[in-house]
């Protein structure tokens, strides 16, 4: 490959690049923070969490878990062979962007019959989720049905999806500076079996 040729790809690179961040920026601007502040208490006060989402946004679920845990709270991924049941006290995090994902609903039928409370992450708060939850979050980004480049440029529900995991990165974040904490204590809770 020619020098000229890998300068052009590098720009492209970088021009989609641009486009993600400036995407991010929007999306940072148009966010409601006040909608996040009331997880606190019920993630703080909850006897287990349990989070649920699906494809890609269950990859970013698994990590938003895998920080709980790093934090000390008692977590498990819906779907997972240890996963026990959800009960009274418990906290399920269901994150859709469409809000309609029949997986992700019936977890959340599930957790309403047994007294557990409700935290989602949609783009849509008028969605089936959204109704069943006592808490919602909504990340105005593209659902992964919209393609017609009016919020995100990018591939299906990527904004969305990119979008939580940075939010909840953040609400992480605000839990650990509340606690004791030091990065060294929460490094003791890594894995150390990889």
């Amino acid at each position: 490959m020619s020098n000229s040729s890998e300068n052009n790809q590098n720009l492209s690179i970088q021009s989609a690049y641009d486009i993600i961040l400036n995407e991010h920026i929007n999306l940072y601007h148009a966010l409601n923070f006040n909608s996040v502040a009331p997880l606190e208490a019920p993630i703080k006060d909850a006897k287990q969490i349990f989070l649920i989402g699906a494809g890609r946004t269950g990859f970013m679920v698994k990590a938003a878990t895998m920080r709980l845990m790093h934090l000390g709270y008692k977590v498990h991924v819906v779907g997972e062979t240890t996963t026990p049941a959800i009960g009274k006290n418990d906290l399920l995090i269901a994150v859709s962007g469409s809000g309609t994902t029949k997986s992700i609903l019936n977890a959340a039928e599930t957790a309403s019959k047994n007294e557990a409370e409700i935290a989602c992450f949609t783009t849509n708060d008028a969605s089936p989720l959204a109704k069943l939850s006592n808490y919602t979050v909504v990340i105005p980004a593209a659902g992964k049905q919209e393609h017609a480049n009016k919020i995100s440029q990018q591939y299906a529900g990527s904004l969305f999806e990119q979008g939580f995991l940075l939010l909840f990165d953040a609400l992480i974040q605000y839990l650990w500076k509340q606690s004791d904490s030091s990065a060294e204590q929460l490094w003791e809770m890594h894995a150390n079996m990889e």
